[in-house]
């Protein structure tokens, strides 16, 4: 394969921690998080010396990493084992594992593009825009959907998250 280009090493190795916790809301299971990651990271490795570097490649990275999670959630035959929780052991260091893990439950039974709206709006802390320019939908359709797919996992969630956030 060679050398890899200038800067791009750097680049995976800062960038790794933070896409994989993103694809681990994705997913929802810790496998699939890392073959998601790995495919973003070589989608990038291709693409290295035409990415515009005056912006930061990370951003650019998370908008891969979405797009290659949703094109992968609408061919089913991708998933080789569907889980709906993460493996305990990547919850287990977490203050709050009971909340989380009940939070990846009701994510894990929305919708692909409910669930990425929720994780890149509320996880991410992006904006109506950055959303919008992500996913390729109008801002107006990130409002909406941000707003059903919250009702949704309220709704979806119940007691059930009652229970472990007064716990």
């Amino acid at each position: 394969m060679g050398e890899a280009p200038a800067g791009y090493l750097e680049f995976a190795h800062a960038a790794g921690g933070r896409l994989f916790r993103t694809a681990c809301l994705l997913t929802g299971d810790w496998h699939q998080a890392e073959d998601l990651v790995q495919e973003t990271l070589a989608k990038m490795y291709r693409s290295w010396r035409k990415i515009n570097h005056d912006r930061p490649p990370v951003a650019y990275a998370h908008t891969v990493l979405v797009r290659t999670y949703l094109a992968q959630r609408r061919r089913l035959s991708f998933w080789e084992r569907v889980s709906d929780r993460l493996d305990d052991t990547a919850e287990a260091r977490a203050d709050q594992a009971d909340l989380r893990l009940t939070l990846l439950d009701g994510l894990a039974r929305l919708s692909a593009a409910d669930r990425a709206v929720l994780v890149l709006r509320y996880w991410e802390d992006r904006s109506v825009e950055e959303t919008a320019q992500i996913l390729k939908i109008p801002p107006t359709t990130v409002r909406t959907r941000s707003l059903r797919a919250l009702r949704r996992l309220r709704g979806l969630l119940g007691d059930e998250l009652a229970d472990v956030s007064t716990g």
